[in-house]
């Protein structure tokens, strides 16, 4: 038997739980008692199922492929995010710093727009977040991993992809063609009027929380300030705590949760920042991992929050490499927002749901207007992707 079958085999079982639904047989009640006293006894089972799909298949089958395929819907079930990388894989040079402006999280079959870079291919081309992805260059998103996914959407500046797109407004299946450019870094925007300020990060990379800091002496700080998160789709856990330090007094700000390991506590420190009179939050469903965090830490601190749930992304991978060839992109850490959020499955909820806001709007006289509605009553249900 082939090595890799050997490695589907001992981990996890991974292929016995990709075929099991091919081949069904109720054994009966002796035989039932001794494979529920040996906890190895199902790999049999595995191994004659792949048997019968190499011997009795209609068509010859690419065991190869059904093996790992195997493997990816297992990992798939634990979290979309995991991935395994075959060795053929790993020899892959890297795509192009390039991309499309679009980030997509695979879904079972499909592929869900999360966020959409302002002014990117993406957002010319009419994407929206929300919006179904079902191919990428012909192929179903259904027979990638999450890191082939995000892989095929980079290339070099000047090419294109093609994506299979359900749009979220048009209730209709269309192809579009996006050329890949590279992405230029937005500088945070700031818009002042007699009522307050609206502070709009593009992201939470390395240098924002700086670059905020040296912007807000422009402020007026009796005035209150709208912190505009809804498009922070990418960060750096650390400057979203250096940023949390600008507008709240030094405290947890996430729990790094990892498997056999002690919880980890994530601090922040107070910057020393004079305070305005308010601080407000606006999220929504592109406001990803760091920026989940920054959120959760400045609303358990006791600042209005507005906008929609969060997708619930906070989280961190690793890649394991196999022995036999191949790899395992797995989340290895999930956090805790500071207010107990389960940021890798429901994300952070604001008090105040204001959803309807139209590119470009501006959000204030809505923010303004709802301080003083009573809470949005509690929504339980899950976001998780």
């Amino acid at each position: 038997m082939h090595q890799r079958t050997w490695l589907s085999l001992l981990s996890l079982p991974l292929v016995g739980t990709f075929t099991y639904p091919l081949v069904r047989q109720t054994p009966s009640k002796p035989a039932a008692e001794a494979r529920a006293q040996d906890p190895l006894a199902g790999l049999a089972d595995i191994q004659d199922v792949l048997g019968l799909v190499r011997d009795n298949y209609v068509d010859r089958p690419d065991m190869e492929k059904v093996i790992s395929g195997g493997i990816q819907s297992v990992l798939e079930r634990a979290h979309p995010l995991n991935s395994y990388l075959s060795p053929e894989d790993l020899r892959l040079p890297d795509p192009g710093p390039a991309d499309i402006g679009v980030r997509i999280v695979k879904r079972g079959i499909y592929g869900q727009v999360v966020a959409v870079r302002p002014g990117g291919p993406g957002d010319k081309a009419g994407i929206l977040v929300g919006d179904v992805i079902r191919k990428v260059d012909h192929q179903s998103v259904g027979q990638l991993s999450a890191w082939a996914l995000e892989r095929s959407l980079r290339g070099a500046v000047g090419t294109s992809v093609s994506l299979l797109r359900y749009a979220s407004t048009e209730a209709q299946l269309k192809t579009v063609s996006l050329v890949r450019e590279s992405a230029k870094a937005a500088a945070i925007a700031i818009k002042k009027s007699d009522k307050a300020a609206l502070v709009s990060l593009p992201d939470l990379g390395p240098g924002r929380a700086a670059e905020l800091k040296s912007l807000l002496p422009q402020l007026d700080r009796k005035l209150p300030l709208v912190l505009d998160l809804r498009q922070c789709a990418y960060g750096d856990l650390n400057d979203a705590a250096a940023m949390t330090g600008l507008f709240a007094v030094g405290g947890p700000f996430v729990t790094v949760q990892e498997q056999g390991q002690k919880d980890r506590i994530v601090d922040f420190k107070f910057s020393g920042e004079a305070p305005f009179a308010k601080v407000i939050l606006l999220m929504g469903p592109s406001t990803l991992g760091p920026a989940e965090a920054l959120a959760a830490a400045l609303k358990k601190a006791g600042n209005p929050t507005f906008g929609d749930r969060t997708p619930g992304l906070g989280v961190e991978r690793s890649r394991m490499l196999l022995r036999q060839g191949g790899a395992v992109e797995l989340v290895t850490r999930r956090w805790l927002g500071a207010g107990g959020e389960k940021l890798d499955r429901g994300g952070v909820v604001p008090e105040h749901i204001l959803k309807g806001l139209k590119a470009g709007e501006d959000p204030i006289p809505k923010i303004l207007a709802g301080l003083n509605d009573k809470p949005t009553p509690k929504d339980d249900s899950p976001n998780a992707v």
